[in-house]
């Protein structure tokens, strides 16, 4: 198993991710996968200052060149955390086989809830036309949960949909 924690989060890398989430899970390498930022370079370059400290790989790939990778095994040796801004980027790497055991939803850029949208922290609403993803994902044993930062109280995703 590679993947040993995913986040969603509007932000993709940034400080909380760098300076809190990867010193608490200790990956080998943290993986944004992000069709956008991958092909500008100057948003990859900008995101790549916000690498962590704590001496691990970062990728910032699109999702065909993840998939096609971890189809290949190249991230078979390594721990790797995952981030993405959608959640289908998680039931896709599943369904290539993947196993993640946990999916965290950090924050979001829609933050108020209003048709459409489910809030499920001050900091995080989901769409409710995700709800399918988000249960398929569950189903396959992927624990979801909604916290900000480590020390955050995690709220199962189930408490706010059905799951």
């Amino acid at each position: 198993m590679s993947i040993i924690a995913a986040r969603l989060d509007n932000r993709l890398l940034h400080g909380i991710v760098a300076t809190m989430w990867a010193p608490e899970l200790h990956p080998q390498r943290i993986m944004v996968i992000d069709d956008n930022v991958a092909g500008d370079p100057a948003k990859k370059s900008a995101m790549k200052m916000s690498r962590p400290s704590t001496g691990c790989a970062l990728s910032i790939i699109d999702h065909e060149t993840a998939y096609n990778n971890f189809k290949a095994g190249k991230y078979d040796g390594h721990t790797v955390m995952v981030i993405a801004q959608d959640p289908q980027v998680f039931l896709d790497l599943i369904e290539l086989g993947q196993e993640i055991p946990e999916l965290v939803i950090g924050g979001t850029a829609e933050l108020e809830e209003r048709p459409g949208l489910i809030k499920v922290s001050r900091r995080a609403c989901i769409k409710e036309e995700d709800v399918p993803t988000y249960q398929k994902i569950a189903a396959s044993g992927t624990k979801i949960e909604v916290r900000y930062i480590p020390s955050d109280h995690a709220e199962p995703l189930s408490k706010f949909i059905d799951l």
